[in-house]
């Protein structure tokens, strides 16, 4: 089957990109309006886009009558959010902060999550999370009824259960983060496995550095 993406309808190239272009991670965006109100609201086109710097990049898009939603005119003002990851124990309270409440609600305190105050940043992080990144907006790209936001990771804070005793990677046996596949459905990422390059191929390798050729990485390495 071939789709033209230049003659669909928008809902159509939704459904097919949401329904191809996953698992995909879920953050918990926090941030304060202007006259001090929380506010959290689960994002799925969401990704990490690089370490150096270290570029976190979320999609928004409109409400159903054209108006921004909350997160986005939180952020536009303050230049401030919070990436809060889901685990399965957050995952109903992360459903309930999808809802378009006004903007006088604060999704945590009626889903029941408590927070911690962030410390680099004028925002609450979610207390259970497994994962918070405090970010600065670095740039915002608009399109109609649409935006992208790239935030700068400043200030990661890791719930302690979630490293392995090294404190260097994630534990697989209790991090398993929740993402979403398409429309309500969701996954949980309860199986890992190793998959490294043979041995034999890194001579085939260009653009490496000389200084360390080293072994073929495993994706434990990949980030």
């Amino acid at each position: 089957m071939e789709f033209d993406f230049t003659q669909l309808p928008a809902a159509d190239r939704y459904r097919l990109l949401t329904n191809f272009v996953g698992p995909r991670p879920i953050a918990l965006v926090t941030t304060r309006s202007a006259n001090g109100q929380g506010n959290a609201a689960p994002m799925s086109f969401f990704n990490v886009f690089a370490h150096e710097p270290p570029i976190v990049i979320i999609g928004f898009s409109a409400r159903p009558d054209g108006s921004e939603k909350d997160t986005l005119v939180n952020l536009r003002r303050s230049g401030e959010f919070c990436v809060n990851m889901v685990d399965l124990e957050l995952s109903e309270a992360m459903i309930l902060c999808g809802v378009n409440f006004a903007s006088d609600v604060d999704e945590t305190e009626f889903s029941g999550l408590a927070t911690s105050p962030c410390r680099q940043i004028d925002a609450r992080f979610v207390t259970r999370t497994p994962c918070a990144m405090e970010c600065r907006v670095e740039r915002i790209i608009d399109y109609p009824r649409r935006a992208i936001v790239l935030g700068e990771v400043v200030e990661m804070t890791v719930r302690d259960d979630c490293m392995d005793a090294q404190g260097r990677y994630v534990d697989p046996g209790v991090y398993q983060p929740l993402a979403r596949l398409h429309a309500d459905n969701y996954i949980v990422a309860d199986r890992q496995f190793e998959l490294k390059k043979p041995e034999a191929m890194t001579r085939h390798e260009v653009g490496q550095s000389a200084a360390t050729p080293g072994p073929a990485r495993s994706t434990k390495d990949i980030r």
